[in-house]
C-alpha cells in the first residue's frame, strides 16, 4: 500500500500535490501577542472591548495577515490599538492552540509614539508593574508577563 501511495504521489506532481496537502492538513489562524515593556519594566495592558466581561485586560493581540511576519504583526497591532511604536524582541511562546489557532508571543520594547487608543477595540490602556497587575487579566497573558508557560 505504501508503495502504491508513493507511486501515485510521484505521478501527480506540482499543483495537484499542493492541493492534496491543502485538503489533508488543518488550516490555522495565527494569533500574535506582544509583551510590551517600557524602560522601567512596566508592561502595557489594554482593556479590550470585545473580550468577556471580567477578563478584559490583556496584552496587545491580533491576527497575522497573510504573508506578514509575526514580529511585524506585533508592531502593527500595538500601533493600531495604542498609537505607540514597539520594537520586537525574542519569541517567548509558540503553540498550536485553541481550535484552529496558532499562538505566538514576542517580547517587545516601547520605541516611541504617543498613547492614543483605538476606541472601537480598546476601552483603556495602562502601564503596570508585573507584580501589580489589575483584576481581570487573561491568565495566559499573566503567565507571559511573568515569564511562565501559559496554561493550556
Amino acid at each position: 500500500m505504501k508503495r502504491l501511495i508513493a507511486w501515485m504521489w510521484r505521478i501527480i506532481r506540482g499543483p495537484a500535490q499542493w492541493r492534496v496537502l491543502w485538503l489533508a492538513h488543518a488550516k490555522f489562524m495565527v494569533g500574535v501577542t506582544g509583551v510590551v515593556r517600557d524602560d522601567g519594566g512596566r508592561v502595557l495592558l489594554l482593556r479590550h472591548r470585545m473580550w468577556p466581561e471580567g477578563r478584559q485586560w490583556g496584552l496587545p493581540t491580533g491576527y497575522a495577515r497573510k504573508g506578514e511576519e509575526f514580529g511585524a504583526t506585533v508592531v502593527r497591532e500595538v500601533r493600531e490599538e495604542t498609537g505607540l511604536e514597539a520594537k520586537v524582541g525574542r519569541l517567548v511562546h509558540l503553540k498550536s492552540g485553541y481550535k484552529l489557532r496558532i499562538e505566538v508571543a514576542y517580547e517587545a520594547a516601547l520605541a516611541g509614539g504617543e498613547l492614543k487608543i483605538d476606541s472601537f477595540e480598546i476601552l483603556e490602556a495602562q502601564w503596570f508593574s508585573p507584580t501589580e497587575l489589575p483584576e481581570g487579566v487573561q491568565e495566559s497573558h499573566r503567565s507571559l508577563i511573568l515569564g511562565q508557560t501559559p496554561p493550556a
